[in-house]
């Protein structure tokens, strides 16, 4: 019971590693709001976790969507104690130069601005009570970049940075910030990742990590709990590689 009596939203927390994240949280004590634009699939996330989960829908790319969340949790489960910003897309595989406009600006939107939403929403609230745990979910596509995903890497390169930044900002109010890096794993991007879903495509990317498997939404679980946890007080600004020796 790491998180017992916290409050945590878990963005894209439909499905994939969202949805691994929020499960761990609240098995170890956290009430949390499953929050996704997809508001079918929080609802049914959320419904196999209890009462100990809401579901609210959001389109984190826009101000007014986000600051709606941010009203729904104050109403709901109070105090929000932990934030995961773990929406994210990405584009198709694909020359740099050919990813379409829209593609590019979705991709930004949605992995980067996202994250400066959020914090114009929860910040302040955390910094006025001295407290607080933000976890961005990057990837290692933002430190070991893979060719055709070029606008995906950079917005995951961007999420990094911005992690780093606003630790070092936050830390004397007392908010921690860090991030995890995951490599591909069993989640609806899978496919979008390798372009085809394939035994000789899924075959290519799993020689890519020593440990030989892909990450599980139960991998992110357990590192978010940690970094989100009172266990790891003295840590911020850290980008911690979930990732089976991918980036080594």
């Amino acid at each position: 019971m790491r998180l017992e009596g916290k409050c945590a939203i878990v963005t894209g927390a439909a499905s994939g590693f969202g949805a691994g994240i929020a499960r761990r949280f609240v098995a170890e004590g956290a009430r949390v709001v499953v929050a996704d634009l997809n508001g079918d699939g929080a609802m049914k996330t959320a419904a196999t976790l209890g009462d100990a989960a809401l579901a609210c829908v959001v389109d984190v790319a826009d101000d007014a969507s986000v600051a709606a969340l941010a009203a729904f949790a104050a109403e709901h489960v109070g105090d929000v104690d932990i934030l995961v910003n773990n929406a994210g897309v990405t584009h198709l595989p694909d020359a740099l130069e050919d990813i379409s406009v829209a593609d590019f600006d979705r991709v930004l939107a949605v992995n980067a601005k996202s994250v400066y939403l959020t914090a114009r929403h929860f910040v302040p609230a955390m910094k006025a009570r001295g407290r607080g745990a933000i976890l961005n979910v990057a990837s290692t596509a933002g430190v070991s970049p893979r060719p055709r995903l070029s606008w995906y890497n950079a917005s995951k390169g961007w999420m990094i940075t911005a992690t780093k930044a606003m630790a070092v900002e936050l830390a004397p109010s007392g908010v921690r910030v860090n991030a995890i890096n995951p490599v591909a794993g069993e989640t609806p991007l899978l496919k979008s990742f390798m372009g085809e879903d394939t035994p000789e495509m899924r075959a290519r990317f799993l020689a890519t990590i020593p440990l030989g498997r892909f990450s599980t939404p139960e991998d992110m679980g357990s590192a978010a709990c940690f970094l989100c946890s009172d266990e790891a007080s003295m840590i911020t600004g850290v980008a911690l590689e979930v990732d089976g020796g991918r980036c080594i």
